[in-house]
C-alpha cells in the first residue's frame, strides 16, 4: 500500500497539543501562541508563521516564572 501524504508547502504548526492558556501571560503553555495567533494560524501567509516561530522561543520565559507554590509555604 502506497501511504502517499499530501503535504502542503507551510511552515508546520508548533502545537505539541497542551492546549492551556496561562492566566496571566495569555499565550498558550504547550506552543507559546497567543489565542489570536492559533486562531488565524492556517490563514496566516508563511512568512508570518515563520516570524511568530522565530518568537516562540522568547516567550517560554514568560511562563517559568513561580508564584511561590510549596516553596513559598513551607518555612525553613
Amino acid at each position: 500500500m502506497n501511504d502517499m501524504v499530501w503535504k502542503r508547502d507551510e511552515i508546520e504548526s508548533p502545537c505539541i497539543q497542551i492546549c492551556v492558556v496561562h492566566p496571566t501571560e495569555r499565550i498558550c503553555t504547550g506552543c507559546y501562541r497567543t489565542i489570536d495567533e492559533i486562531t488565524r494560524w492556517s490563514k496566516m501567509e508563511s512568512n508570518e508563521r515563520a516570524e511568530i516561530m522565530q518568537d516562540l522561543p522568547d516567550r517560554a520565559p514568560r511562563l517559568a516564572k513561580r508564584r511561590g507554590g510549596r516553596a513559598a509555604r513551607v518555612k525553613r
